[in-house]
């Protein structure tokens, strides 16, 4: 009976995705993450489609929204090599993961100062620090924050996310970048793995190889900052009947798959399905979430959250900036 209620959207969300990806091959610098979200808010907020998105399909892209996305968090374990990762050195490592704390840590101070929620803040500070929209999924999820709650935080990752698909290389020139330093502020300032491979590939190949090892290492930060969040959590409401997980399920499922990919076990073909399959799951949850967004309601409480979240982007652009050029030096 439950899946009868999920089809309806699960089976919008199948057109959505076709088209998403058939917009980013045709415009590579468009991921289809992005243009799924749009979708989404889209179809949220058209006359006809509202009453559908709204009624009989939400169900489906609830489930989408919050489980699909769980399946994606896991998939993307299989992008994260430890040897690669490794093969930045110490001075990198030390470099991104400081970028990390540190735009973290001022993500959330922003975020409270433009008198947003704690939940809201918690969000996107994980969301900009670390890999976007998957990280906000995560967190949510440890910190057991409802799934409506995720909404704005997510479609501001996106929006500043796009955001620096578009000024980043504009500015490689004036900043003289080189290619590799470039592509390690890429790397190390973008919040989405798509909008970081849209982002780095303008400056040629050099700046998506180390953009794309930098990216990954600020996802493998995702499940030491989810655990931590997982055990304060827990410590803060023990005097509950029910304790939320220390680390949940799809987390270790994350690890698992690092793991895994590590090895170099997995041929290419396995590692290309998985990717695919990633893709598919996370474009329908973000399809889900972005038809969870009402625009007047995002014209009405957004104002603040934009502010806030152009000076997290532009914080994490400053903090990127300076750990690339530390790491070409």
């Amino acid at each position: 009976m439950r899946s009868r209620r999920l089809l309806p959207g699960l089976l919008t969300a199948t057109p959505a995705l076709a088209v998403a990806f058939a917009v980013h091959a045709v415009v590579p610098a468009l991921p289809a993450m992005t243009v799924a979200v749009a979708l989404g808010l889209l179809a949220a907020n058209l006359p006809g489609t509202a009453v559908w998105i709204a009624g009989r399909a939400r169900p489906g892209l609830d489930f989408a929204g919050k489980h699909l996305m769980r399946g994606g968090i896991v998939l993307l374990g299989l992008k994260v090599s430890i040897m690669d990762i490794l093969g930045l050195g110490w001075l990198a490592m030390v470099l991104i993961t400081g970028v990390v704390l540190l735009s973290f840590g001022g993500t959330y101070l922003l975020v409270r100062l433009f008198r947003l929620p704690r939940e809201t803040a918690l969000l996107v500070a994980t969301g900009f620090s670390i890999c976007g929209a998957s990280a906000i999924g995560a967190m949510a999820a440890v910190r057991r924050i409802r799934h409506a709650d995720t909404v704005l935080p997510v479609a501001l990752v996106t929006l500043c996310g796009t955001l620096a698909i578009g000024i980043l290389p504009l500015l490689m020139h004036p900043l003289q970048l080189s290619p590799l330093a470039f592509g390690a502020w890429t790397g190390a300032s973008v919040h989405d793995v798509g909008q970081v491979v849209a982002t780095a590939q303008t400056a040629g190949t050099a700046a998506l190889g180390i953009a794309v090892v930098v990216k990954l290492t600020r996802v493998l930060l995702l499940a030491p900052v989810v655990a931590v969040a997982g055990v304060h959590h827990r410590m803060s409401t023990s005097g509950q009947h029910a304790l939320p997980p220390l680390v949940p399920l799809f987390v270790v499922g994350f690890v698992a798959m690092v793991a895994l990919r590590s090895t170099d076990w997995l041929s290419d073909g396995w590692l290309d399905a998985g990717a695919g399959l990633q893709d598919i799951l996370l474009g329908a949850a973000l399809f889900g979430l972005g038809s969870a967004v009402r625009i007047r309601t995002l014209l009405h409480t957004g104002a603040r959250a934009l502010l806030a979240a152009l000076a997290a982007w532009l914080l994490i652009a400053l903090l990127g900036l300076a750990a690339a050029l530390l790491m070409t030096a």
